[in-house]
């Protein structure tokens, strides 16, 4: 006999979802939960187990038209991840505290735009003193030279030797 009429094939078994192993159930091939709680995501039914307990999840699952289930079920774990954070308010506490955040950024938003404004207005007001023509007369140079008379000894200012050093000024 050959090594290939020894081998005898062993038909491929259900693996339970996460659902039954965890109830310590039979899962059959027509198991409710078994699609939307593989039996590699014990974690996700334990939390909907413990918030909603099992025969509710079923009840709420059966409800629901099979082409929405999926959506259902997801809604279903981020609530009982909600609830199993904040008890009291579950997914609601969180919508708040979002909500919160959105309030405070668009208030600062606003009071940015109102800086950003302000700003502008300051821009707008410097450059028009800059480009007034009888504001230009307070710049205009004095003898007739290039260089501007600021209203003290300007030769200070072009010979580092003669720049005062720090203290240099106190008396």
């Amino acid at each position: 006999m050959g090594l290939e009429s020894l081998i005898v094939t062993r038909p491929k078994t259900h693996q339970p979802c996460a659902a039954c192993r965890m109830l310590r159930r039979r899962c059959d091939s027509n198991c409710i939960l078994a699609p939307y709680f593989p039996c590699d995501e014990m974690d996700k039914f334990a939390k909907v187990h413990k918030v909603f307990g099992a025969s509710n999840v079923i009840k709420m699952i059966q409800m629901v038209e099979e082409t929405n289930r999926e959506d259902a079920v997801k809604a279903l774990v981020y609530e009982a991840t909600a609830r199993m954070r904040d008890p009291v308010y579950g997914s609601t506490g969180a919508i708040y505290q979002l909500q919160k955040m959105v309030q405070e950024l668009e208030m600062q938003l606003e009071s940015t735009k109102a800086r950003v404004l302000e700003l502008q207005q300051q821009k707008d007001q410097l450059w028009s003193v800059l480009t007034n023509v009888n504001h230009l007369e307070l710049l205009s140079p004095i003898n007739g030279g290039d260089n501007f008379c600021l209203g003290y000894d300007d030769s200070i200012a072009y010979d580092p030797d003669k720049f005062p050093v720090v203290g240099d000024w106190i008396f």
